[in-house]
């Protein structure tokens, strides 16, 4: 058991503050075009922050622990590429300005931090409590990885999203973009923006996506700390790295599929522990390593394939995958 005091949390959250208020301001006071230079330094920048916290981590807590954070975090990196492809689609979809792009990330992964740390309490909580939760989390990756998989020829409908639909009925939205704002007065009336919008269908598409990373980082280890360091560390390059690849991610052909075997894995992974524990100790575990391994197999298999398969043929272009038919021409 992973006993993490409360002046660790406090420093914990403390610096993911901190780097997102950095984030945050340099949004607010220079909007701009952010180019492959400055993404890729940002990138590399949090993805160090992120080792290093985790080299940190298994150094003060033990080399198991740190295994889970680590295999922790390559899942959600894994996951939240997958959070690109949909961000692309929101950004092109309500046509944000290139300047606005950055301004609108950063407030859609401080939703999404805080709608994941509500979801790993719950869940923690219920694992603690019901053991079958296990089972219950288990068959969810798996079927997330079926819809995945049947769909992965398609993108989600971002405006036919509930709550992108609903705002946009409910709320006074204005006809076009108003700087960097989110409420704006035009004409004497107060108004949303339309970059208002588009932090709500960030905000409830990354609700979606928690509904299966969340039971995937609980599939490798069963501590919060772990599930939400990882979560977190992961989401927070996830602006720079939107930069970085977004002319790339056209070319992850595979990368739907890639992800669905890993989904499905992590599911068995659960259904497995499951069984362990409440059914008979003779049924096997998955070992951490084991599972790091296959994430970090997969995705090099993926990668590799969706490059040459784009090579060969240039007119191919990778799709976000759905968890339901497209209710548009071309759907199922």
């Amino acid at each position: 058991m992973l006993d993490i005091s409360p002046l660790t949390w406090a420093v914990t959250l403390g610096l993911i503050v901190a780097l997102l208020a950095v984030d945050l301001v340099l949004a607010a006071l220079r909007p701009h075009r952010v180019g492959f230079k400055e993404a890729s330094a940002w990138s590399v920048f949090y993805i160090l922050v992120a080792i290093g916290f985790g080299v940190w981590f298994a150094a003060q807590h033990g080399g198991d622990f740190g295994t889970e954070y680590f295999a922790g975090y390559i899942i959600e990196k894994s996951l939240s590429v997958d959070n690109l492809f949909v961000f692309v689609i929101i950004m092109t979809t309500f046509a944000v300005p290139t300047e606005h792009q950055h301004k609108a990330l950063i407030f859609g992964i401080i939703l999404a931090l805080v709608m994941r740390a509500a979801f790993i309490l719950a869940g923690a909580a219920l694992l603690n409590l019901f053991s079958f939760m296990f089972l219950l989390f288990g068959l969810l990756l798996v079927y997330t990885a079926v819809q995945l998989y049947r769909h992965r020829e398609e993108d989600p409908d971002i405006e036919d999203n509930l709550m992108v639909k609903g705002a946009q009925r409910l709320l006074p939205v204005a006809p076009e973009y108003i700087g960097g704002k989110m409420i704006a007065r035009v004409d004497g009336r107060r108004m949303v923006t339309p970059l208002f919008i588009v932090l709500v269908a960030i905000g409830s598409v990354d609700l979606l996506f928690a509904l299966d990373s969340i039971p995937a980082v609980f599939g490798v280890t069963k501590e919060p700390y772990i599930v939400f360091t990882a979560n977190a560390f992961a989401l927070l390059g996830l602006r720079a790295l939107f930069f970085l690849v977004k002319g790339l991610l056209d070319r992850l052909v595979y990368l739907s599929t890639g992800l669905s075997i890993i989904l499905a894995f992590i599911g068995v992974k659960l259904m497995l522990h499951w069984a362990h524990v409440d059914i008979s100790t003779s049924v096997p575990e998955i070992p951490t390593l084991v599972s790091l391994g296959v994430v970090i197999g997969v995705l090099a298999i993926v990668t590799v394939a969706s490059l040459l398969k784009t090579r060969q043929d240039p007119t191919i272009k990778a799709r976000a995958g759905a968890l339901r038919a497209s209710r548009r021409p071309g759907g199922e």
